[in-house]
């Protein structure tokens, strides 16, 4: 029998359902893994045993009085931990929140659980989601599991490396500036980041109100289309939920016929000679599909930075001023007023990557600033938009590469600009609501994954998945870290 981790989440899921095997073995086979290889990877904060086979008898039961299965029956999940799971710790890769318990479940994680899924525990994240390479989590740094000398990617470092080395099947991550797409491009596997609002954002712990949004970490695109079919349904909790009908992705090996991608070949700079020549041979991939190529004009994409910058920090200044150590989380034990309450609590409780961007953003919303920096960013996004609009009149997607190279070792990157710089061909994304999606591509040549990303209009997300199916399978980069076979 093929081993289980070898399988795609589909493949699980039907095994299960033919009676093949038991999900109780299912969850006693990934928590083995978990066991065996999460101490060297980091990508695993908390591994919930007795919870997941709880659910995994459930489920077994239900099974065998013949009962209605959900669509996830048997899938082995993991949940970023940044996403409330019903009485158990949400950390945010913080010390801060070390200590809260979630009274309720995010929306997301509550529908994933009512499809039948087996969720395997919370996965390490840089702190509060902000970091290019995971190496900002109070918790340690995750491991790449294709080089444990190079960077996962961030901020969902642990769920793309779960997902990667198979220690899960799928995985929850979100996309703030590239946080689904960057590490899924770096640990080669597929990441999705849907249009603004498709998945509700309830139970999620804020950093960008207006750029967050939740997604899967798969090894297919198949597997990603039935995470969005679960996940894609309007929220009631949530005032920026989609108000439309859950979607159904029925996938095809070939394109749509008359389908044109565009390409904003001089955004394109900056690129590795390696990472341009495999973004040449995907799109050659597409010319070869039936797919025409046209140049699309999306220069003022090289604002996006530092409007990205400027915007989500000011958000972030403003969520995360609940975190006051007076209503949850840590308190400081030294502070004796309750002005020392507020000062040494967040002194202690937050990383430097999060006061640094809680000082940028209360910069640039002060008095004086405001109008110099974050209404003026608000109308270069307009603009950005605006762009993808007329983009999206001559094609049906852009494609454009993940990120400038292949993932980079820890600590290489020192200065913060170059961090920032990392997310330059996937804020755009965030910045327009806009869906997209990371496909494995290939390698370099130190056998790094390379990703290729596909934008389309907004509420595509369907139309989108196809596209990325057909290269896909047209492809097939998919494979398994050595260490993790």
């Amino acid at each position: 029998m093929t081993p289980l981790h070898h399988l795609s989440a589909i493949e699980i899921r039907d095994l299960f359902c033919r009676g093949e095997v038991s999900a109780v073995q299912i969850a006693e086979y990934f928590l083995r893994r978990i066991e065996q290889y999460n101490t060297s990877l980091g990508a695993y904060l908390s591994v919930l045993g007795p919870r997941v086979m709880m659910k995994a008898e459930s489920l077994d039961k239900k099974r065998a009085k013949k009962e209605p299965v959900g669509r996830l029956a048997g899938v082995p999940i993991a949940i970023k931990d940044n996403m409330h799971i019903l009485h158990e710790i949400t950390t945010c890769g913080s010390n801060f929140l070390s200590n809260y318990k979630a009274p309720f479940a995010a929306t997301a994680v509550h529908l994933l659980e009512d499809e039948d899924a087996l969720i395997l525990g919370k996965t390490n994240m840089d702190e509060f989601a902000m970091g290019s390479s995971n190496e900002n989590s109070a918790f340690g740094p995750v491991q790449n599991p294709w080089n444990a000398g190079c960077v996962p990617g961030g901020s969902s470092g642990g769920s793309a490396a779960a997902v990667a080395a198979r220690l899960g099947l799928i995985a929850t991550g979100t996309d703030t500036g590239g946080s689904i797409r960057q590490p899924a491009s770096f640990c080669g596997v597929v990441g999705y980041k849907p249009t603004y609002g498709r998945v509700s954002r309830y139970g999620l712990v804020a950093f960008g109100s207006s750029l967050d949004q939740i997604g899967p970490f798969t090894t297919t695109v198949a597997d990603a289309a039935l995470a969005m079919e679960v996940m894609g349904q309007h929220c009631p909790h949530d005032a920026t939920s989609l108000d439309l009908p859950p979607e159904s992705y029925p996938l095809s090996k070939d394109l749509e016929p008359g389908t044109v991608i565009g390409v904003p070949w001089r955004f394109l700079e900056g690129l590795t000679s390696e990472a341009r020549k495999n973004f040449d041979d995907a799109i050659q991939v597409m010319k070869d599909k039936g797919a025409q190529i046209v140049d699309v004009d999306l220069d003022i994409l090289k604002y996006s930075i530092a409007v990205y910058y400027i915007l989500a920090t000011a958000e972030a200044s403003t969520n995360l001023a609940r975190f006051d150590g007076i209503r949850f989380g840590i308190r400081s034990k030294n502070a004796k007023s309750l002005e020392e309450v507020y000062e040494l609590t967040r002194k202690e409780g937050f990383g430097r990557e999060v006061k640094k961007r809680i000082m940028l953003g209360t910069y640039v919303l002060s008095s004086g600033f405001q109008d110099a920096f974050y209404k003026k960013a608000q109308k270069v996004r307009t603009l950005i938009i605006d762009a993808f609009e007329a983009a999206f009149n001559t094609c049906d997607a852009v494609m454009m590469p993940v990120t400038t190279s292949a993932a980079f070792e820890h600590g290489a990157i020192q200065d913060p600009i170059q961090m920032y710089l990392q997310d330059i061909f996937t804020v755009p994304a965030n910045l327009a609501g806009l869906p997209g999606i990371s496909v494995p591509s290939g390698y370099d040549s130190r056998g790094m994954p390379l990703g290729l990303q596909i934008l389309g209009p907004q509420m595509c997300d369907v139309a989108l998945m196809q596209i990325a199916y057909a290269y896909e399978q047209a492809t097939n980069h998919l494979r398994i870290p050595r260490d993790y076979e």
